[in-house]
């Protein structure tokens, strides 16, 4: 019965120009920032990387790629070469998701 009206040519042109300009707005990098995420994990030895997970009462996977902006196979390997060194210790877990804690600080 009804369909679609037909625009007349000057509102044809309006909607042209209003999309034009929304993709040039988009290009233009009004959105959000994207940031670089790290391939490589950090140096497992590094004091400002191990400061920083200390103050996690857990540590996961996912909490380690977002705190370090890492991606989360990186954070994996990461875990686990500190737990290799003793760093961390395996608390509970499945073959899903892992769940680490720091060990304490020996003196």
């Amino acid at each position: 019965m009804g369909g679609k009206k037909k625009l007349s040519l000057k509102q044809m042109e309006r909607l042209q120009a209003r999309q034009q300009q929304q993709k040039t707005s988009k290009k233009s990098g009004a959105g959000a920032e994207t940031k670089e995420i790290g391939i490589f994990p950090p140096d497992p030895k590094d004091k400002k990387v191990i400061d920083e997970l200390r103050k996690m009462k857990v540590i996961t996977p996912h909490s380690v790629a977002s705190r370090l902006n890492l991606r989360i196979s990186a954070a994996k390997h990461f875990i686990k070469e500190l737990e290799q060194q003793g760093a961390v210790e395996y608390v509970s877990g499945n073959r899903n998701i892992r769940i680490y804690k720091m060990r304490p600080i020996a003196d």
